[in-house]
């Protein structure tokens, strides 16, 4: 079986000093999710998730590391997939989508975030970077 190997970050922003998660929609399906993408010949994770998150929204962002949640899944073409996500708080809530992948992007608070995010697995992501944040932040 082949694994595909994926980097990627749950992109934040505090407002009000409560995080507004940046949810993106697949220009492809009706899938909402955060951004991630194949780690490339010569990165690593981290590299990935901060290309992957320039790519997607045109924003410059940092990886804080010490947030990282692993997702795996197995893929309808048999393929198993393996993410790495990690935390990115950003200043700037301005998006340029890259049409070719994404369609739509939405800042909302975490209970609504849960309810939009397509996957139980992403949810559970999503629960535990802001059980993390909730820490850091009180």
């Amino acid at each position: 079986m082949v694994t595909e190997i994926d980097g990627g970050a749950i992109v934040y922003r505090m407002v009000n000093d409560k995080p507004r998660y940046l949810l993106e929609k697949s220009a492809t399906s009706d899938f909402w999710g955060f951004p991630k993408g194949h780690v490339e010949a010569g990165e690593n994770l981290v590299q990935a998730a901060v290309r992957e998150i320039k790519e997607e929204t045109g924003i410059d962002a940092t990886i804080d590391e010490n947030f990282n949640y692993v997702v795996e899944y197995d893929m309808k073409n048999g393929h198993h997939k393996t993410v790495t996500f990690y935390s990115s708080k950003v200043d700037t809530e301005t998006v340029k989508l890259q049409k070719e992948e994404i369609s739509e992007y939405v800042w909302l608070e975490y209970d609504q975030a849960r309810k939009m995010v397509t996957f139980d697995n992403l949810k559970v992501a999503l629960d535990a970077i802001n059980s993390f944040l909730s820490k850091k932040h009180s």
